[in-house]
């Protein structure tokens, strides 16, 4: 993290935790702390299961209408209806894992180690590990603990604030 006076600064509020849904978060964190910004994470609800020692992230169809999986030469869309069959979740999660792979991008957990080197300030929701009866044993070393108090600290001091 930066210690310039001038330096701009980003937050971001992350709340989902599929494996697809944790990308965005995780890449805008790491490029803009690489870029010389100030970044804090606040992982809340769904979120907060990014930040566990054991991910076992998936993906779902379920509510992504938009999802769309390179097949035979074309994109096929993946429906809705499709979350509903058993097994749905885990050949879709297989095919994005696949995707991923083939094409050379950083796991979950490589740009979660590359946030902590870059000292992105991750933030753990106090009141989601209570609700969710997480003990602070189950996350990654590296995050603090903090509550809506101390992520609207530091989003009123940011330049760029991002809900994802």
């Amino acid at each position: 993290m930066s210690t310039e006076q001038n330096a701009k600064s980003m937050s971001i509020i992350v709340t989902k935790g599929a494996l697809d849904q944790a990308y965005p978060p995780f890449i805008l964190a790491t490029t803009a702390a690489a870029m010389g910004l100030n970044v804090t994470m606040f992982f809340t609800f769904y979120g907060l299961s990014l930040l566990k020692k054991d991910l076992k992230l998936k993906v779902s169809t379920l509510g992504n209408a938009a999802m769309e999986m390179p097949m035979m030469g074309g994109h096929m869309a993946m429906p809705n209806l499709l979350a509903a069959l058993p097994g749905a979740s885990s050949l879709t999660t297989v095919m994005m894992k696949d995707l991923i792979k083939k094409n050379g991008v950083a796991s979950i957990e490589e740009l979660r180690e590359l946030a902590v080197e870059a000292e992105v300030n991750m933030i753990a929701c106090q009141m989601t590990l209570d609700l969710f009866d997480y003990k602070r044993d189950d996350l990654i070393d590296g995050p603090s603990l903090g509550g809506a108090a101390t992520y609207i600290e530091v989003a009123t001091k940011s330049d760029i604030n991002l809900f994802i």
